[in-house]
């Protein structure tokens, strides 16, 4: 009657294991696979990959690892952001780095960000406001939290698209000139 009764107990136990199972299956399969892979399986690193139109220099650089940012990850993309017509690079804001990820990420596009324009030094962006009105006078170019990129390979229009999706910022489109402007300022668009 013993052995009995412990047969009986294990197999409640046994039962309530197979049904605990079942629902665990039944979350798995309600749970996009993406989510399941991203909560098993951290990122441990974020790496940016850019041309700068204007120098022909090329960087790949690793800003983002096991948690926190990298300061010479960061310096090296904020030197090839710089200014060129000034020769003056400013700190890019790492929330506009984490943004190119998500960005880059969101796509499933590897490759080289195309950058047009980075940082830009109060002087340059005086310059380009006197001679185009699309240039903000207060623009975030100048505090290293904008960039204007292009994705080859991707269309631009898509990737703006992308950008707008995200809602983590400003976003401006420039079809004649074929790039897209992102910012971590308010999300907004143009």
């Amino acid at each position: 009657m013993l052995a009995e009764s412990k047969v009986q107990s294990a197999l409640k136990l046994s039962r309530r294991d197979f049904l605990t199972s079942l629902t665990g299956v039944a979350v798995a399969f309600a749970v996009p696979g993406g989510a399941i892979a991203s909560a098993t399986l951290p990122v441990r690193d974020r790496e940016l990959s850019f041309y700068n139109t204007h120098t022909g220099e090329q960087l790949a650089a690793t800003f983002w690892s096991d948690g926190k940012y990298l300061d010479d990850g960061i310096e090296a993309i904020s030197w090839l952001l710089r200014d060129h017509r000034a020769g003056v690079a400013g700190p890019m804001d790492p929330k506009l780095l984490d943004l190119l990820y998500q960005l880059q990420t969101s796509v499933d596009q590897k490759g080289q960000f195309h950058v047009i324009s980075g940082y830009r030094s109060p002087k340059t962006n005086e310059m380009l406001a006197k001679r185009s009105s699309a240039v903000a006078k207060r623009s975030y170019h100048m505090q290293g939290k904008a960039i204007d990129v292009r994705l080859p390979g991707f269309d631009t229009q898509q990737l703006r698209k992308a950008a707008l999706n995200l809602k983590a910022g400003g976003v401006g489109y420039y079809s004649k000139s074929d790039f897209v402007h992102l910012d971590v300022g308010r999300v907004r668009y143009w």
